[in-house]
């Protein structure tokens, strides 16, 4: 449910899922070429044709600082917008859910220390700043070190009619401004035993983030496999820019996936929260559920 978080380990590393709240996107989008009596089965749409698409961040408590990985949509979006997408991600405690989330794992914003983006679209980044009582926007963790790929922050800036309703600068702009971005390039370990992988496809510079202690590891897959009903090759989001880039990269990483016995943490999926992935000979990767959460949030 909102604003709810689960504990899970990797290793000696103890992990969060963090429950951000809820969006709806046309289920046909989200499924691309994918027929809807298909994908219908898996997530049912609404009158409207929407499917509600979790906002799930991962929290690490790690020896250097508490590390978050993506940060929902935010708060500074207005009636309409948030109409259009179906959010609803309000708080009881915070601005939004995830403060929620954050203060059931026992933190508060000012405890975050990293704050790693998959991407900059608004509903991964939004949440990077928090609108206050008055307007003004700033950093919602201010403490923190926000890391994203060089190449990412460069494409969110160019503002293409192709891209420009996904990346809103409010939610990154003052990051720069702040002098808190940790840009990187590439396979990069971002804090011992978290690294992050180029998963391009969705966008050009998207990454996953892999969080691995004691021989285990986990993956935050971001929008590479968006939900655990993504897991088949071909079934990719209408939403993705190159999404053949996207269908060998989720090819090579499943079956890495795989091969190590990685745990998968979906971000949008509204009731998988985790699994472990195998593969079915007739219907292709399949998941173990890990973790479940109530559908909706």
């Amino acid at each position: 449910m909102n604003g709810s978080a689960a504990r899970f380990t990797v290793g000696g590393l103890t992990c969060w899922t963090l429950e951000g709240g809820l969006q709806r996107l046309d289920g046909g989008a989200m499924f691309g070429v994918v027929p809807k009596p298909l994908w219908e089965r898996r997530i049912p749409a609404d009158a409207r044709n929407r499917i509600p698409l979790a906002l799930r961040c991962l929290l690490v408590e790690h020896p250097d600082g508490l590390v978050l990985v993506d940060s929902g949509v935010g708060n500074k979006q207005n009636e309409k917008f948030l109409d259009i997408y179906g959010i609803d991600n309000a708080g009881r405690q915070g601005p939004t859910a995830l403060e929620d989330a954050l203060a059931e794992a026992g933190h508060r914003s000012e405890d975050v220390r990293w704050v790693i983006n998959t991407h900059l679209h608004f509903d991964h980044a939004g949440g990077n700043t928090v609108q206050r009582e008055g307007g003004a926007v700033e950093l919602a963790f201010p403490n923190a070190v926000y890391v994203v790929q060089k190449g990412e922050l460069e494409f969110a800036g160019s503002l293409n009619e192709r891209i420009r309703a996904s990346y809103l600068a409010p939610n990154f702009a003052p990051v720069g401004a702040a002098g808190r971005w940790r840009l990187v390039e590439g396979e990069v370990e971002a804090l011992p035993g978290i690294r992050v992988l180029p998963t391009p496809g969705h966008v050009p510079f998207h990454q996953s983030i892999l969080v691995s202690d004691g021989g285990e590891t986990a993956c935050f897959l971001g929008d590479l496999v968006p939900t655990s009903a993504h897991l088949p090759a071909p079934w990719i989001m209408g939403y993705d820019l190159a999404p053949l880039v996207t269908l060998e990269t989720k090819k090579q990483v499943l079956a890495r996936a795989a091969r190590e016995g990685w745990q998968l943490v979906f971000e949008h999926d509204p009731v998988v929260a985790r699994g472990r992935v195998g593969r079915d000979e007739k219907k292709g990767w399949t998941t173990e559920l890990a973790e479940k959460v109530t559908a909706g949030g």
